[in-house]
């Protein structure tokens, strides 16, 4: 238990860069508090104590604001961040090295008992705000942006985002920010390559407008040899217009 314990403060450190000290992880971070009551609640689900188990959880939300059934299993080095409204789901199951920000639900959308909430799997990160619902798997090393709404399954490392859940982006190496769990920006990549096609366009302009000087050039020289050709030509036949005056 106490190596648990150990290994959940280390993950809050290497998660949160405003983590301080021990004792300020103990005392004030409502999310590992909600992890620590779950395993509590959890273990008392297992062994039938069903109502117990409820109460614990029950306890737990209104210490943390966070809302875990006692009936999700949860995989080591789950961190919540802030944690606020974070809603876990009986039927859940989330993997090792998951980070959650505040606000978001892994919710059902069946009302039968069976299996009806998501599936995360290790070392996947949810931004603030996302909702996952159903019997959905969200696959390894994926990534969900905040405030979005998913409803099918997510393939493994990849990122999604919006209402409802698109996938942005995918076919990465599976990489987790320990020191951040930073999420991708669809938005600036879109502008990253706007900037890119700009920059080539950039490239055809000067390239043309070489030619076009290029062209200027070819023609002040073509001009100036017909002058001087004009030149030579108008001198040789003035004599014979002189001639053919007198």
């Amino acid at each position: 238990m106490w190596a648990r314990i150990k290994e959940d403060i280390r993950t809050a450190f290497a998660r949160d860069p405003a983590a301080r000290n021990t004792f300020e992880v103990l005392t004030s971070y409502p999310g590992l508090h909600a992890v620590w009551l779950h395993r509590i609640a959890h273990f008392l689900w297992q062994h039938g104590e069903k109502t117990l188990a409820r109460l614990v959880s029950h306890f737990g939300r209104f210490l943390t604001g966070i809302e875990i059934h006692p009936g999700a299993k949860i995989g080591r080095r789950f961190f919540i961040d802030h944690g606020m409204g974070v809603v876990i789901g009986e039927t859940a199951e989330i993997g090792d090295d998951v980070l959650l920000y505040q606000g978001v639900v892994l919710g059902g959308t069946s009302l039968e008992k069976k299996k009806r909430h998501p599936t995360v799997r290790n070392q996947v990160v949810i931004g603030a705000g996302a909702i996952v619902l159903g019997a959905i798997e969200v696959g390894q090393g994926a990534r969900i942006g905040a405030g979005s709404v998913v409803i099918k399954p997510v393939p493994p490392n990849s990122t999604v985002v919006g209402i409802p859940g698109r996938v942005v982006g995918e076919k990465r190496e599976p990489k987790i920010d320990l020191d951040h769990g930073r999420l991708p920006d669809p938005f600036a990549r879109a502008l990253q390559l706007i900037m890119e096609e700009q920059e080539r366009l950039e490239e055809r302009i000067k390239k043309i407008e070489s030619m076009e000087g290029l062209h200027a050039r070819l023609d002040e020289y073509f001009e100036k040899k017909k002058k001087e050709i004009c030149e030579v030509f108008c001198l040789e036949n003035e004599p014979e217009k002189k001639n053919e005056k007198q």
